[in-house]
């Protein structure tokens, strides 16, 4: 008997307790999956809360009998993953780390999460938007959110590949006659479909709500007949190459691009071994010996076997320092290795036990990150980035400042902004925009804004990083050139729509109202211009003097842009409002609007001459 079920609730149910879970934080060897997989989901709230309002989930819904519906062929699947994903993240989270090296946990876990995210992309595939009439702006958020997820299946792959030429080699050295097929029936990929279910339902601790729990396996093995649940790859020609053990990052288990070797002797990326000894960790994470000192000593011999190794291969180089050499925009190839010796020296005094030295590292690495593309390689490549991270709240105001400008110089140079947020920099410059000096307030916001460019920050900076309350403060209360930074860094973020309703929610209409009358209008509107079809912001904007304000701009000329966004912001404002239509009437905006679609620019005269028709049907009702 089918039972009623809404399913759009059920699973905004999911998604705020997940929320709730990552919110509480997450720890141990699974942490920052964990925060990965959260994150995503709780971005996916936009899209189920336009499911839900599109009406169409409140039904009775039969696992077995409605498979030809549109629940059974989308959101019905969505539903089954984001209930697994929970199940997961606790299971992730409680995972205990001394039992890395046990069972065959570490591989089912990595497996789980591997199974999980193929799933979740295929899910949000196989959901039919156009039927739910979902908005642009949240399909273009689930098509980052797929990305992402496909190089999360990719990425868990390669994982599952390392570990299994461990285990095959432990195998052969405990046993010669063992071969691979120990792994192969620990994972059970033999059948990789019917894991997938188990995974996904029995072993995630899934109940159903039909005792017909074969169907719904079932229906999980429709799901997952992908090749997205198996090792996903760029290019058939992948298919086959393994990456050498050697050259993963026994943290990180990608291809290392800064390999550097500890105390012990084992070799690490740079900026995962970092973050591990800032943790307050003091032991080697691969063999668990106690490290006799904190120094990471670059490993040039295996850097340049990996650029070796991918030339061979034919496969994108994760470094763009090759042999102490640098190509140049001409395509021949400069030799930097003086340089590398002299920046390596001065990274290294960033950690001088002598204030004074540090001092003069940092200001001189300011000086050098300005001044060409190829200093902010090096220093990047000479490990620079994580320590200057760290040195964002040392408690020298000087050095503070300073390492705030050399990270904006250095994020200028598009591979080194992955390595910044890598280095988990975004916290420290929330911070520092918070709290800081007025020009390290300044810089902060512009370093989050060069960080912005790359969409994926976009979600991470304004959603959990939560960058927008501090740079409205900015926006608010900073000087001219701190103002101007936050306007811009905000413009950025509120192009993904999510942070569109975070920013309201920080008070920014009131901060766009202040600068209106503060000689900033041209950020004011250009901000407005991009909000205001969000309608938290309309709201907000309700409640402010705004429309008298921009009518005001219409009437006072000024530059020809800030006249085309004064009315496109009014356009969209008088749209199934009739209060604010007959409003802009009284106020006598008809007289500079007919000015302006005789005589503006080209969009001028687009958006008036439409904000006049909307008014005239005010006029003829």
């Amino acid at each position: 008997m089918a039972t009623p079920v809404d399913l759009s609730a059920a699973a905004l149910t999911v998604i705020g307790d997940v929320s709730r879970i990552s919110a509480a934080g997450f720890s141990g060897f699974f942490k920052k999956d964990c925060a990965d997989l959260a994150r995503k989901l709780s971005l996916l709230s936009h899209l189920v809360e336009e499911i839900k309002n599109s009406g169409k989930f409140s039904v009775d819904y039969d696992f077995r009998t409605d498979s030809s519906s549109l629940l059974a062929s989308g959101f019905s699947d969505l539903n089954l993953v984001l209930h697994a994903a929970k199940e997961l993240l606790s299971a992730a989270n409680n995972f205990d780390d001394s039992e890395l090296s046990g069972d065959g946990r570490t591989k089912k876990i990595f497996f789980q999460f591997q199974c999980v995210t193929g799933n979740l992309e295929k899910a949000l595939a196989n959901i039919p938007y156009d039927c739910f009439g979902i908005s642009e702006e949240v399909v273009e958020q689930v098509d980052l959110i797929r990305a992402q997820l496909r190089r999360s299946v990719e990425r868990y792959g390669g994982a599952l590949d390392s570990i299994r030429a461990s285990d095959q080699l432990q195998d052969k050295e405990n046993n010669p006659s063992l071969s691979g097929k120990k792994l192969f029936e620990n994972l059970h990929l033999r059948n990789i479909v019917y894991i997938n279910a188990i995974i996904l339902a029995g072993g995630c601790g899934i109940t159903f709500r039909s005792s017909d729990e074969v169907t719904n396996l079932e229906k999980l093995q429709n799901l997952s007949t992908s090749s997205d649940v198996n090792v996903a790859k760029d290019s058939p020609s992948k298919d086959s190459l393994v990456i050498p053990d050697e050259f993963r990052c026994p943290i990180s288990l990608e291809i290392m691009r800064d390999p550097v070797i500890v105390a012990t002797g084992q070799t690490y990326e740079r900026v995962y071994i970092q973050r591990w000894v800032d943790g307050g960790n003091t032991t080697c994470p691969k063999t668990q010996q106690k490290l006799k000192n904190l120094t990471l000593t670059p490993n040039f011999v295996l850097r340049n076997l990996i650029s070796q190794w991918c030339e061979e291969h034919k496969i994108e180089h994760p470094m763009p320092l090759v042999n102490g050499r640098i190509k140049q925009s001409d395509g021949t190839f400069r030799d930097v290795t003086a340089d590398i010796i002299a920046i390596g020296d001065l990274v290294r005094k960033l950690s001088s036990l002598s204030i004074e030295e540090r001092r003069a590292a940092v200001a001189e690495i300011r000086s050098l990150s300005k001044r060409s593309t190829d200093n902010r390689i090096l220093l990047a490549e000479a490990g620079a980035v994580p320590i200057l991270v760290k040195l964002l709240m040392f408690n020298d105001r000087q050095i503070r400042d300073n390492a705030v400008t050399c990270l904006l110089n250095l994020s200028i140079y598009g591979n080194n902004k992955g390595l910044i947020m890598l280095a988990d920099a975004v916290p420290s410059l929330v911070e520092v925009v918070a709290s800081g000096s007025a020009e390290a307030k300044a810089n902060a916001a512009a370093t989050l804004f060069s960080l912005s460019l790359v969409d994926e920050n976009k979600i991470i900076i304004g959603g959990e990083l939560g960058a927008i309350p501090a740079l409205v403060d900015l926006l608010r209360d900073g000087n001219p050139e701190g103002k101007r930074d936050a306007a811009t860094a905000l413009f950025n973020l509120c192009m993904y729509q999510g942070n569109k309703g975070r920013a309201v929610r920080a008070g920014i209409i009131g901060a766009l109202m202040k600068m209106l009358t503060d000689s900033m209008e041209d950020e004011a509107l250009t901000i407005l211009s991009i909000l205001v079809g969000h309608h938290d912001a309309k709201a907000a904007i309700g409640k402010t003097s705004m429309i008298p304000a921009l009518v005001d701009r219409l009437r006072r000329g000024g530059l020809p842009r800030n006249q085309e966004n004064a009315a496109a912001i009014l356009l969209s404002l008088c749209k199934r409002d009739e209060g604010n239509r007959e409003f802009l009437i009284r106020l006598g905006a008809v007289v500079p609007l007919s000015e302006i679609a005789d005589s503006g620019t080209e969009r001028g005269r687009r958006k008036a001459a439409a904000l006049l028709e909307v008014l005239r049907q005010v006029r003829r009702r």
